[in-house]
């Protein structure tokens, strides 16, 4: 199974410090690391660790940044022979602010993250993919993924970010399987009229509830798990750590999601991927190392939380 990871590449600049500073204030940098970024990527380095082939579509520009993000994508085992390098665009950098309590800020610029566009995209982009995920992007681009996709029998899921509420996004949800938003954009989504997340007609909604765990939501039905308690060190990541063990464990051989509504199929999928976005939230960056021994390590030595 080859899973197509769509949208943003980014490099981050992580700042640990022990508390976000007030107006004119100043705090004492703890830590900073360097190291590549952006939910598309991130998700696709994660589903090659938990051992699942990953092709990323995405732009970066023609800089050293560039180069380093790639290079560090490929070193992970992410296929990025369709990432368009936007020569006269600077790769788009993020400044990630983290307090004691993984709490984060960022501070970004758009620079080449949304050069890849309708017009780079073809039927052989999806050619050796056997499921589409989609992270924020342009609506435009991401509604003619979606649709390429659904018409090639190829299954999509779809993870907006913060920006679902004010980007036009119908066309790409109306031919989503899987999506995945957490408890802040489930709201947006409601208070807006996108969707009902909790009461889905067609597509699978999983809404992910930080360190209280995550629910899937599904016409047939709802199930939760309630998530691993660890001590977050910096949350920023976690969400796509979470997308790529809840894929890796939900997707079918032949890239199907027909077993999800199943409640077996849906609990594990949400132990994993809570498991996975519970790693992250205790590293230092937001790219986490994923690998199904240290998910099973996790999940042998950390009880779930009390079932809410």
């Amino acid at each position: 199974m080859t899973v197509l990871c769509a949208g943003h590449i980014n490099w981050d600049v992580t700042i640990h410090v022990d508390s976000l500073p007030e107006p004119d204030g100043e705090v004492a940098i703890r830590r900073q690391i360097q190291s590549g970024g952006g939910s598309a990527a991130n998700v696709a380095a994660g589903l090659v660790g938990l051992d699942v082939a990953a092709a990323l579509y995405g732009s970066v520009g023609g800089d050293d940044t560039g180069a380093l993000a790639l290079r560090e994508l490929d070193r992970a085992g992410v296929d990025c022979g369709h990432v368009f390098i936007d020569s006269g665009a600077t790769t788009s950098v993020k400044y990630l602010v983290v307090d004691e309590t993984g709490e984060v800020m960022v501070f970004s610029n758009g620079g080449a993250n949304e050069s890849f566009c309708t017009e780079t995209i073809s039927t052989d982009l999806l050619g050796g993919a056997d499921h589409l995920h989609l992270t924020s992007q342009s609506p435009e681009t991401a509604a003619l993924l979606a649709t390429l996709a659904s018409d090639l029998g190829l299954s999509v899921s779809f993870d907006p970010g913060r920006r679902v509420a004010d980007r036009a996004y119908d066309d790409a949800l109306a031919s989503t399987d899987l999506l995945f938003l957490n408890q802040r954009e489930a709201d947006l989504v409601v208070d807006v009229g996108v969707l009902s997340p909790t009461a889905p007609d067609e597509m699978t909604v999983v809404v992910k509830h930080g360190g209280d765990g995550a629910t899937v939501y599904t016409p047939e039905g709802n199930h939760s798990h309630p998530g691993f308690a660890v001590d977050p060190v910096d949350l920023s990541g976690a969400g796509d750590a979470f997308a790529a063990g809840f894929l890796a464990t939900a997707i079918d051989g032949d890239g199907s999601l027909g077993s999800i509504d199943e409640a077996t199929a849906s609990a594990d999928a949400l132990a994993v991927g809570n498991a996975c976005g519970a790693l992250a939230a205790g590293d230092v960056t937001a790219r986490t190392e994923l690998s199904w021994g240290a998910v099973d390590r996790l999940r042998e030595r950390t009880e779930p939380q009390q079932d809410q």
